[in-house]
């Protein structure tokens, strides 16, 4: 009865029903985590963690339990909780690689102050130093906890600390390839070019989990629109499972999709078959399968794109393809491939469809004598250095509404930062929830001014607010990451707004928000300038005439 009440969705009903159980010592693991289920579907987080808690208590082999407490601790802000329950799971299942690399690898998602990325990044450091070592892949045993551990898991939040990650990822990268090599040696192998008979088209693979409506891929289907098909061949692998309309864009693109779901083995033996030239990774370092199957030889070529602009770090990766506009003059100390800057900004990004103005601001509670600063970027790409700005702005346009659609993590930080000048955060900081499209494109239509986080620029969200003609205020830092909003304007050939330093981008942003007149001439160009931008064809032939190059058709 408990659970088809849980399958009904009738979550209160079921916690009670849960509980009779738990108190009458009619118990399990499972019905531990279903009544965790109930809770978090309640948005009941204390007992959400307390539940699963207790069913650690009382169940401490069941790794599931285990590990959805520490990843979500950890996705709620409770780093040290995470990590002190991660090294309780290695205790209880000493011989679970996953609960290793939680112990030694866990960074936050989100800092509370600059100290902490300093005090995390070395407890990182030290902590994979000693995973490396203590890593054994002699028994069979071994060889299959290391691989289900690496399926799991990337280290996807390092490289959120905004420093060079070169040195770490080539270390993390070396171990996953050893543990793919200790579980696949066929497969790591050098795989020969094949030759090239006349007539014959170059054969490029796209492997991806996010082949859907996904920010890492989008822009891919550029590339494969606008394809010379004559000379080339494209086949693209689907390894995920969530289709929609873009996976069929991607269909009808390639001359051969394979869609192969969450089976690692069978993608691998699908692209060995179709003797590529060149497979291509959109993006490394988001999706755990996609991280092991690219730390093998499946090509004779192995290149990857910017859909997670990070360098990867692994041994079997050789190219970066990257963007002339983005990159710093020493942007190849930042990889460990070899770096490609493909012109413009390296890929083709098709023009959203922008629907008219059918809301109003009060249908958000917002009101028409805010000025609305846009703040739509994930938590973890705000570092506690530069709450400030956001304080310093709100204090010279009193009307100014921070708009944040993912940022509740933030407040606290916020609260100390506006405080330091006298002001109260909830002023000023509005927290929506705005899970449909269409909405979403109603708030960059409705705002005022698009304000990009330091370090780690917006990519999607910033080609979106360009499209609605929203003025961006940025300030491109060291990496390509920090670059990317900065690029798309130069391109556009709207460079007003980009700012040099931070006392810049505050001046911009109080421009922008006290200057109607400026903000429309700025919006106008925008408008009149995004053919520069969007479909761009000319990165695509930049990239073609590399993978000819590199499969020896031209010098």
């Amino acid at each position: 009865m408990s659970n088809r009440l849980f399958s009904q969705g009738r979550w209160q009903d079921a916690i009670a029903s849960y509980q009779k159980l738990i108190e009458l010592q009619q118990d399990s693991a499972d019905i531990y985590w279903n009544l965790s289920q109930c809770y978090r579907n309640l948005n009941l987080q204390d007992d959400y963690f307390q539940t699963l808690k207790q069913g650690i208590e009382h169940y401490p082999k069941d790794g599931r339990l285990h590990f959805t407490l520490i990843i979500d601790l950890r996705r709620n802000g409770r780093t040290e909780e995470a990590i002190e329950y991660a090294d309780k799971a290695c205790q209880c299942l000493p011989d679970d690689y996953t609960f290793q690399l939680l112990k030694h690898l866990t960074v936050p998602s989100v800092y509370n102050n600059p100290e902490e990325i300093a005090f995390y990044r070395q407890r990182y450091t030290q902590g994979l130093q000693t995973l490396i070592a203590e890593t054994s892949l002699n028994t069979v045993e071994e060889k299959q906890s290391a691989l289900a551990g690496i399926n799991r898991l990337t280290n996807f939040y390092l490289s959120y600390q905004a420093q060079n990650d070169i040195d770490l990822q080539r270390q993390y990268g070396n171990l996953v390839h050893q543990i793919m090599a200790a579980n696949f040696p066929q497969w790591v192998v050098p795989v020969s070019m094949p030759k090239l008979q006349p007539n014959q088209k170059i054969r490029v693979g796209y492997v991806s989990h996010y082949l859907h409506s996904y920010s890492g891929t989008l822009w891919l289907t550029g590339w494969l629109k606008y394809c010379d098909r004559q000379n080339f061949e494209i086949y693209c692998y689907y390894t995920g499972n969530d289709p929609d309309a873009v996976t069929e864009k991607f269909q009808e693109y390639s001359d051969v999709f394979h869609h192969i779901p969450y089976n690692l083995p069978a993608v691998c033996e699908q692209i060995i078959a179709d003797k590529l030239h060149i497979l291509v990774y959109p993006e490394i370092g988001m999706n755990p399968q996609t991280m092991c199957m690219a730390a093998l030889r499946l090509a004779p070529v192995q290149c990857v794109a910017w859909g997670h602009p990070v360098t990867t770090g692994l041994p079997t990766i050789d190219y970066f393809l990257s963007s002339e506009l983005m990159e710093a003059e020493n942007a190849q100390e930042h990889y460990s491939e070899k770096l490609i800057l493909l012109p413009n900004i390296g890929v083709s990004y098709p023009k959203p469809y922008i629907p008219p103005v059918c809301k109003t601001r009060a249908d958000f509670g917002l009101s028409d004598d805010d000025v609305l600063y846009l703040c739509c970027q994930a938590p973890f790409k705000y570092l506690p250095q530069y709450d400030f700005i956001l304080a310093e702005i709100a204090y010279r346009v009193p009307q100014a509404k921070f708009i944040f659609l993912r940022g509740t993590l933030l407040q606290e930080r916020l609260q100390r930062a506006f405080a330091a000048l006298g002001l109260e955060y909830r002023d000023y900081c509005v927290f929506l929830n705005i899970p449909e499209r269409l909405d979403y494109l109603m708030i960059n239509l409705l705002s005022e001014v698009y304000l990009d986080t330091f370090t780690w620029s917006g990519g999607n969200t910033t080609l979106e607010a360009i499209a609605c003609n929203l003025p961006i205020v940025t300030c491109p830092s060291e990496f390509m990451r920090g670059r990317h909003s900065d690029s798309f304007l130069k391109m556009l050939g709207v460079t007003d707004t980009i700012a040099k330093n931070e006392a810049e981008y505050i001046e911009i942003a109080v421009r922008l928000g006290l200057d109607p007149n400026w903000r429309g001439e700025i919006s106008e160009r925008m408008s009149q300038l995004h053919e520069r931008l969007f479909d761009d064809r000319v990165c695509v032939a930049g990239l073609e005439a590399f993978y000819q190059q590199v499969v020896g058709l031209s010098s």
